[in-house]
């Protein structure tokens, strides 16, 4: 997410500061340049346990040094290996240009040139206590070499039959990148592993200790170092990768040249594929649950779905999914579609599937979302069904937009929600995670610069943003698995659902990143206007269920946690294990716990709300069924699909949902 000629600029920049440290290198005892410490730890990265002794620069013993040779020597040779590599290997120049020469630069959204300005930072900082960073630097040291002893020990044991042919911590899960046998059994490869973990602990430690001014910043800085460490996994290269290596001599090559054929592939189309996108399709084995499209207008399809029980409840359901991704995350597959058990638990369950917008909608507004959305999809549910109210739910963004409809139907004494329910959804932007590194202000800029051009932004821009939030899972892993295994990208329906993004309004999403994520205005009451009213949270008065999920990485727990201090109706807190999808999409039958307090026992913090929560082990969906019950009317035999003013136009799952 940074413009051609930032990136242009960052690079020379960084360019002119390594070429500054190599031609102070020779000359100077201990440089007191960011690079010098960066080239220390691409040292220990790079010569891994062989060559450990050029560390310090000196003839004696690794266990003969002592603090003061390691000042005098060590972060000059450092320098000097620096400088060696960069000779030799012009794709290592530096961070910046090494990433420009890769050809997956062109499909792996990392931003090296964010990386090397964190790092630099770091290293600034981190020069005004020198005492304390050769001090650190010192432990490391030990702590490496104790690794690689003790590692050499072990396999000498085994060898002799004194030990147990595997380590016993070998088996234990851990880090899968590290879960081929080789990075346990042989000395080697476990050696490295170890060297590498150890060293990257030790760089985010360092850049955790160092000052960096605000938090913002802080946070911005370490989250570039984990990209960093992350990138520069030893299984990320043929060499030291085991598993690859005996994938390669077992297929003779030919898994070799099939990741080759990936990576051509995804260069052609300009992104990492992470799933098997012919495995799946709307309409074909996802998004099946049996419904009708009984409304459409420029922005949304409604989809109605067909009763499978004899009497329904009287209060319909309507869901507003995220309009940043498609609605079927609720209706992936039978098993763990949320449509299908709500329609078997007796609910008129009604979906909104937004329209995926072209450079023609640019200038549809936040408000003209909440027109066409809830407030035209509770006028045709109110009519097919008779209900004068209807229960919504929000997931994620879908649910900030439900609470700024909520807020200003107060205004208006209109009373159409009964009830309202908000899945990993946020009203308080203060505290947003990882997220917030991506759209500070000057993010923004550049973010509305590109809907400007374009007329939307594109969704490879925040599938992008996510996916780095969980770049071992959702980036590496697929570079592992297409290019370095060979093999086909899996075959995943929320990996699907994940790769099947939206376009974004320009106008709309503006206005929405500027009121949340920029200035957190939705807390402030009358601080956004709305159809020419100002909104108060506060005077949202209805019953309202609200989850959580533990591991979000999207949408912090505690952050989904506030909307309890901000509305004026009841609220019935859960919080889900897993993160923000598999803490959702969770059916009864599965595994997964949820913590729940007893009822309307208040909290003044997250924190002590879930000190005093109860673990309960199944889905969260059954307690939700039940609450959503209470607060739908008696059953009754089910409405008709569609009604005379709003008629049936096609069989689900419409349209909209397959626009591409």
């Amino acid at each position: 997410m940074v413009t051609e000629h930032t990136e242009e600029r960052r690079s020379q920049t960084l360019q002119g500061d390594i070429a500054g440290a190599a031609s102070g290198a020779a000359t100077t005892d201990m440089p007191m340049r960011p690079d010098v410490a960066l080239g220390l730890w691409m040292s220990w990265m790079e010569t891994n346990f062989g060559k450990a002794q050029d560390w310090t620069g000196s003839a004696k013993l690794w266990w003969q040094m002592t603090p003061d040779d390691l000042a005098g020597n060590m972060l000059a040779a450092g320098s000097r290996q620096l400088n060696e590599i960069l000779a030799r290997d012009p794709l290592l120049r530096s961070i910046d240009q090494m990433w420009n020469a890769n050809p997956m630069r062109d499909v792996v959204p990392v931003d090296w040139a964010e990386i090397a300005r964190a790092l630099r930072t770091i290293w600034v900082k981190s020069l005004a206590r020198p005492g304390t960073s050769v001090r650190s630097a010192t432990e490391l040291n030990a702590r490496l070499w104790q690794t690689a002893i003790t590692n050499w020990n072990q396999a000498g044991q085994r060898w002799w039959g004194l030990a147990e042919a595997e380590p016993a911590d070998a088996k234990k899960g851990g880090d899968k990148r590290f879960a081929a046998p080789e990075w346990h059994e042989n000395p080697v490869y476990r050696t490295l592993k170890e060297m590498y973990l150890l060293a990257s602990d030790w760089l985010i430690e360092h850049g955790r200790s160092v000052e960096a001014g605000s938090d913002a910043e802080r946070q911005r800085l370490n989250f570039h170092l984990q990209q960093f460490v992350a990138a520069m996994s030893p299984t990320l290269l043929l060499l030291s990768n085991p598993a690859a290596l005996r994938k390669a001599m077992e297929t003779g090559g030919s898994s070799l040249a099939t990741g080759a054929q990936n990576l051509l592939s995804d260069l052609k189309e300009g992104r990492l594929s992470m799933v098997d996108t012919s495995a799946f399709a709307p309409g074909r084995n996802m998004a099946m649950t049996p419904g009708k499209v009984v409304y459409r207008n420029r922005l949304i399809e409604l989809i109605q779905y067909e009763p499978t029980t004899k009497t329904v409840h009287a209060v319909p359901i309507m869901i507003m999914p995220p309009w940043i991704n498609k609605y079927y995350i609720l209706d992936l597959q039978p098993k763990n579609s949320m449509v299908r058990h709500l329609v078997e638990q007796g609910f008129t369950v009604f979906v909104v599937s937004w329209k995926n917008p072209d450079a023609s909608m640019d200038e549809i507004a936040f408000e003209d979302y909440m027109d066409l959305g809830p407030l035209a999809a509770s006028d045709v549910a109110r009519d097919i069904t008779g209900s004068p109210t209807v229960n919504a739910m929000g997931y994620c963004i879908g649910g900030t937009l439900l609470i700024t409809t909520l807020a200003w139907l107060a205004t208006q004494g209109d009373k159409r929600f009964n009830s309202a329910t908000f899945m990993v959804s946020m009203q308080d932007f203060s505290k947003v995670g990882d997220t917030a590194i991506f759209l500070g202000e000057d993010k923004i800029d550049f973010i509305e610069q590109q809907m400007m051009e374009r007329g939307y932004l594109d969704s490879r821009e925040m599938s992008n943003m996510f996916n780095l939030l969980r770049s071992n899972d959702l980036i590496w892993s697929n570079v592992v698995n297409n290019y370095l295994m060979g093999e086909k990208p899996p075959a995943f329906d929320l990996l699907y659902w994940n790769s099947d993004g939206t376009r974004m309004c320009r106008a709309a999403h503006s206005w929405y990143l500027r009121n949340t994520y920029v200035e957190n205005n939705l807390i402030e009451p009358g601080k956004v206007t709305l159809k020419g009213q100002p909104i108060d949270l506060g005077l949202v008065d209805l019953e309202t269920y609200a989850v959580g999920a533990e591991k979000d990485h999207i949408v912090p727990w505690d952050a989904a946690w506030r909307i309890t201090q901000l509305v004026k109706g009841n609220v019935r807190f859960v919080l889900a294990s897993s993160g923000h999808i598999a803490g959702i999409i969770n059916p009864p039958g599965g595994k997964g716990t949820y913590w729940i307090t007893a009822s309307g026992k208040p909290a003044a913090t997250a924190e002590e709300w879930r000190e005093s929560a109860a673990a309960h082990q199944g889905s969260w969906w059954t307690d939700w069924f039940a609450w959503l019950a209470k607060r739908s009317g008696r059953k009754a035999k089910p409405p008709s699909l569609g009604s005379g003013q709003y008629p049936v136009l096609q069989d689900a799952p419409g349209s909209y949902v397959l626009e591409k």
